[in-house]
């Protein structure tokens, strides 16, 4: 029997005298320098002195005290340290409810997260598009996958929405898969799923369904253009935008590089100081290296722009790529409000200006493009890549671009420096 009481303990409290009082068994009754009051279970294991708070006071009372003490001592008296065995239950339960948050997050249904994705991403969209793009998917993938937590999914769910429509609607087919793979990575970005994105088309779907009604469905896409004429107003809203994203639109427009030429661009292929981004054939739609003279316009943008962390990536993304989305440039065109607009279709907006603006030979604009016409005999015999003549068109175009001239400098199908 221990030798306080609630009366004495109670007085102890009060008195505020600072200084530990015995029960027994260990059990000892603390006031501490700032006033506080609690119970301490003191005690010797593998020969050393050990003290363990077993609760404050008064919310923790003497028979209270007394009942966890007593615990405490058939620890003991087993050879077991009970600070230890607390940890590990106060552990075991941190991780119990780790897991049931996890669960419970989990159980958050497909549908759920394209609506929020739809709300993160979409408010910068028309209303047209955030309307066709949820439309898209009630038609198509909500019926199929809709109720499904994001980590249930799985490849041959992603097939049982495209296979009925990939043959007969291969463009809008193309569409949602790209749709399904945004959502479901954006749910690993939230620990809401783990593995490779089941929608992923590059070394996955491309096994699984036609590639042939995929390049028939890319041949009937006319990429709709935007007219040269009209960019000085969209490069204001880019320069504006402090997004790296419209960094990597600015930078696919003064270069005439393809999309994906720009997303997986990395810092090593630049040399800022010979004025060059170099890319190896791995890299080129073309399988041949290929170089691209920087204007000031570009140095200056590149400048500006800061590495990410340890990436390599001039613009790093979450996905299982490490870059940009593939639609990141196309929603960043649609959040200015340009949706009857293509980023592909910038090539187009380029090759129409040095086509009406410049004196520049046909040959030279194209291979600015990557596009080489000569034949394999002429180009067996003329190694050049024609790099100094590109810079000169390259320098006119961001010069055009960046300083939007007005119409009154378009003059007989040449243009004049502002």
């Amino acid at each position: 029997m221990g030798t306080l009481t609630a009366k004495t303990v109670d007085r102890l409290a009060k008195a505020g005298v600072v200084g530990m009082t015995g029960d027994s068994g260990g059990l000892y009754f603390k006031v501490g320098n700032s006033g506080g009051t609690s119970w301490i279970f003191r005690y010797k294991i593998a020969g050393k002195s050990r003290d363990m708070g077993i609760g404050k006071y008064p919310e923790t009372t003497l028979a209270d005290a007394r009942a966890k003490a007593a615990d405490a001592r058939k620890l003991t008296s087993s050879g077991h340290d009970p600070l230890t065995a607390r940890d590990a239950e106060r552990e075991q339960k941190r991780l119990a409810a780790e897991a049931e948050r996890a669960r419970e997050a989990r159980r958050v249904t497909f549908e759920t997260l394209a609506t929020d994705y739809l709300a993160a991403h979409g408010s910068h969209w028309s209303a047209a598009w955030r309307k066709g793009w949820l439309r898209k998917l009630e038609l198509y993938a909500f019926s199929h996958i809709g109720k499904l937590p994001a980590d249930k999914i799985e490849t041959e769910h992603v097939l049982k929405v495209l296979q009925p429509i990939w043959a007969t609607k291969t463009r809008t087919a193309d569409e949602v898969r790209g749709q399904l793979e945004q959502i479901l990575d954006s749910a690993k970005a939230h620990d809401l799923r783990e593995g490779e994105n089941p929608a992923r088309w590059r070394g996955h779907l491309d096994n699984l369904l036609s590639k042939a009604e995929k390049k028939k469905a890319r041949k009937r896409q006319h990429f709709a253009a935007m007219k040269w004429q009209d960019l000085g107003e969209l490069m204001t809203k880019l320069r504006k935008d402090e997004s790296r994203v419209a960094v990597a639109l600015q930078l696919l427009l003064l270069t005439g590089a393809r999309s994906h030429m720009v997303r997986f661009a990395v810092w090593d292929e630049f040399d800022l100081q010979a004025r060059t981004w170099s890319l190896p054939a791995k890299r080129m739609k073309t399988g041949k290296p290929f170089v691209i003279p920087l204007a000031d316009e570009v140095i200056a943008l590149l400048e500006s722009l800061p590495p990410v962390g340890e990436s390599p990536y001039l613009f790093p993304g979450i996905g299982r790529s490490g870059v940009i989305h593939d639609d990141a440039m196309r929603d960043r065109l649609i959040s200015h409000g340009y949706t009857g607009v293509t980023v592909h279709g910038f090539r187009s907006t380029f090759r129409d200006w040095a086509g009406e603006c410049t004196h520049f030979p046909r040959e030279i604009c194209e291979m600015a493009l990557a596009h080489d016409e000569r034949d394999q005999t002429e180009g067996a015999y003329s190694r050049t890549d024609f790099l100094e003549k590109r810079r000169g068109l390259m320098s006119e175009w961001a010069h055009y671009a960046d300083t939007q001239p007005p119409a009154k400098n378009v003059i007989q199908g040449e243009f004049k420096r502002a």
